[in-house]
């Protein structure tokens, strides 16, 4: 996979290339780039999807300092300058929709539309923040063991093949359980600013999302000036765009052909 060079730190993303409009898409937490396979291959040419590799995750180290969604989204500009893009819609999944929001608040100017899904704006809620904390001190304990696993593909996946998959890469991969994992479970609310988002937003939610419950992504409807109705995934779990890849291209595409544009490079 191609890298960049981010302040002495490598990032790894994929670039479907051309002339098209851009698109930033960030995965979810323990997922990488991959995930966005489906988008690549179905939007372009028409788009240039980019999919890139958040901190700890995929191809791209941790770090041994801490570090928050704003330097996520710090992260997500700077491919943009490594690529030579000005402006694009900027998305993600999960902590991709976290990075994606902070992105548009520090470059509004450079942000020309918003996919969001299964995510939302607000800091960890308490009960979350004590479940993920023992799974990760259990992880850490233990390591990729099926009791652990099993429990949590199905719940970023579902019941679907892809499950399978990502249970067998995280046992044969290192897991993001440093500063990654205090960057998900220490994130800052920024739901009181999202009033100053004001480019169009699609919002995607997987109707068996154990993860995020649907009245956090009508928070984002209700208070992002631009944002579309919540479009419900039927049968998908929290990664919809990879599970439900066919109805999630779908309402992607009527999305990006709408947003106004301009290919700047």
């Amino acid at each position: 996979m191609p890298t960049a060079i981010i302040d002495g730190r490598c990032l790894s993303y994929e670039d479907t290339g051309g002339d098209g409009p851009a698109v930033i898409l960030g995965h979810g937490f323990l997922l990488d780039g991959s995930v966005f396979e489906h988008q690549m291959a179905a939007l372009s040419p028409q788009w240039r999807v980019i999919a890139w590799d958040a901190r700890g995750h995929g191809g791209t180290p941790d770090a041994e300092v801490p570090y928050t969604y704003w330097d996520h989204a710090r992260d997500a500009l700077a491919v943009m300058d490594h690529l030579g893009i000005e402006q694009a819609v900027v998305g993600g999944v999960s902590q991709g929709g976290f990075t994606a929001l902070r992105t548009a608040l520090l470059a509004p100017e450079r942000v020309q539309g918003l996919i969001l899904s299964d995510t939302e704006a607000t800091a960890c809620h308490p009960a979350d923040k004590e479940g993920y904390g023992q799974m990760f001190a259990a992880l850490r304990e233990h390591g990729p063991i099926d009791d652990l696993v099993v429990q949590l593909s199905r719940q970023i996946l579902g019941e679907h093949p892809a499950a399978d998959e990502w249970r067998e890469r995280w046992r044969h991969r290192s897991l993001p359980l440093g500063q990654a994992a205090n960057c998900l479970l220490e994130r800052d609310d920024v739901s009181g600013r999202l009033a100053e988002i004001t480019c169009p937003a699609l919002l995607l939610w997987g109707s068996e999302d154990q993860s995020l419950p649907r009245d956090r992504m009508e928070l984002l409807a209700d208070r992002l000036p631009g944002a579309t109705p919540v479009h419900v995934i039927k049968g998908a779990a929290h990664t919809p765009m990879l599970t439900h890849a066919e109805a999630a291209n779908r309402v992607l595409v009527d999305f990006l052909s709408a947003v106004p544009v301009r290919v700047t490079r």
